[in-house]
């Protein structure tokens, strides 16, 4: 029997590959031709080790200004599924994403169509050879199957332009089945080194297989790896690089933009915070001028967008005393990024830290960054596969040196609550390490995640 409901589907999905993570492109690109996903809209693929967030929402934002129909799939989500999949800034409903589900279970399980009866197969990136047309059940997991999903539902609702946020990597991850008109690299660091690789180049030449030939790539951070240089060179790729090709000055209200061929000037400061949002905008503009044929976008429809944007979990800040921070940021990248945003805020006589990371992350790393921000630390274990336990994160900043004033708590939950038990009304309490901490703490004091 069928999955009913959305949990239903939600559980099946978790089951159907022995894997959490398994990157290639044969069972997507099988499964995409089995269903003839064919967009005729233009998409954008966005990938990064941070960043990339931010840049699908300051997109989306600006398209939605300019009166474009958007879809934007992105991962992972802090509250609800739904999140994942939004068409005109609004996430899909249940049943919307229940029937795109059944389609994509439909294709997955049944017998391929004959070569000549066949859609058309799409432009393989590297890496992807499709597997025989005789195979039955191909075993997706969760967010190959998601990706799909999200794209049958782009499809079904006629949307004008779709974003789409690369999970993991870039040349090997499920989105990568699907040519983009701009490809978006926002930055490169060490993360996810068991699948990517162990230097920061390696790192770059997977994420830089989402760059297509003849069409622009942008790499969003003046600090850009040579391999970044080389794919787009080796297919033939337009390569923009933020610093030289675009680039931003700031003022203290308003900012100015210059890119090829191109200025925007006094542009409002993005309503999300935090030190790295105008490299963020700029490159979201960037791909803007890349698409600005197909897709113009006016000056107003800009400023209303970076006005507008909303982010849940980055560096956002909570009305109240006293004063609670949300970050996902998991990398010693993003926490360096958490670090300088703390340190422009006024002072706080004491700074409370909320956190719980996955065991594959650089825990000691990201704790190393931001030992000086923080008086207290509250560590919390992650009950999810591959959580790590309080006593694992304090391991970890045992490494980093940090042996005073740390505490174990059972949950993110109890430590929040240990927090806000102890702080007073002129402290800080900072949650990070991970969408399953900033999750947590969100459910529990009944916010929402748009």
């Amino acid at each position: 029997m069928r999955p009913q409901t959305l949990d239903d589907w939600l559980l099946h999905l978790e089951h159907l590959h022995p894997k959490t993570i398994a990157l290639g492109l044969e069972r997507t690109l099988e499964v995409r031709q089995r269903l003839g996903l064919n967009s005729t809209f233009p998409i954008i693929t966005v990938g990064g080790t941070n960043g990339k967030g931010s840049v699908c929402a300051l997109l989306e934002a600006m398209l939605h200004a300019a009166g474009y129909r958007v879809g934007c799939y992105t991962s992972p989500h802090l509250l609800d599924y739904n999140e994942r999949v939004r068409i005109g800034k609004q996430a899909v409903s249940d049943a919307q994403l229940c029937a795109a589900f059944e389609k994509v279970e439909q294709a997955r399980t049944k017998k391929a169509l004959d070569s000549k009866d066949a859609s058309p197969t799409p432009t393989r990136p590297r890496g992807g050879r499709g597997q025989s047309s005789e195979s039955i059940a191909i075993p997706l997991t969760y967010f190959e199957f998601g990706t799909l999903a999200a794209m049958q539902c782009f499809i079904e609702q006629k949307i004008e332009v779709a974003i789409l946020e690369v999970g993991l990597g870039g040349r090997l991850d499920a989105v990568n089945v699907f040519d983009s008109e701009c490809a978006v690299v926002t930055s490169v660091d060490m993360d996810h080194m068991d699948y990517l690789g162990d230097t920061r180049e390696k790192i770059a030449a997977e994420k830089a297989g989402i760059f297509r030939p003849g069409k622009v790539a942008i790499y969003g951070d003046p600090d850009m790896p040579q391999a970044i240089v080389q794919a787009a060179q080796r297919i033939g790729a337009s390569l923009w690089h933020l610093g030289e090709q675009f680039s931003f000055t700031a003022g203290a209200q308003q900012w100015n933009y210059r890119g090829v061929n191109v200025t925007r000037s006094a542009l409002p400061h993005p309503a999300l915070r935090g030190a790295l949002q105008l490299n963020n905008a700029s490159t979201a503009l960037a791909a803007l001028d890349a698409l600005k044929d197909a897709l113009p976008v006016s000056m107003e429809a800009a400023r209303r967008g970076l006005a507008e944007v909303v982010l849940a979990g980055r560096f956002q800040v909570l009305p109240g005393r006293p004063q609670i921070i949300l970050d996902v940021a998991h990398n010693p990248r993003a926490a360096r990024a958490l670090a300088h945003n703390l340190e422009a805020m006024p002072p706080s006589h004491k700074t409370y830290a909320v956190c719980a990371m996955l065991k594959d992350k650089d825990m000691a790393g990201v704790v190393q960054v931001l030992k000086d921000q923080v008086q207290v630390w509250l560590v919390a274990g992650i009950d999810a596969p591959r959580g790590a336990s309080a006593a694992e994160l304090a391991q970890a900043l045992q490494q980093a040196g940090i042996t005073r004033n740390v505490r174990t708590c059972l949950t993110v939950t109890d430590a929040m609550r240990q927090a806000c038990n102890e702080a007073a009304e002129n402290d800080r309490i900072m949650v990070f390490g991970s969408f399953y901490t900033v999750a947590e703490v969100m459910r529990v004091r009944g916010l929402r995640s748009a």
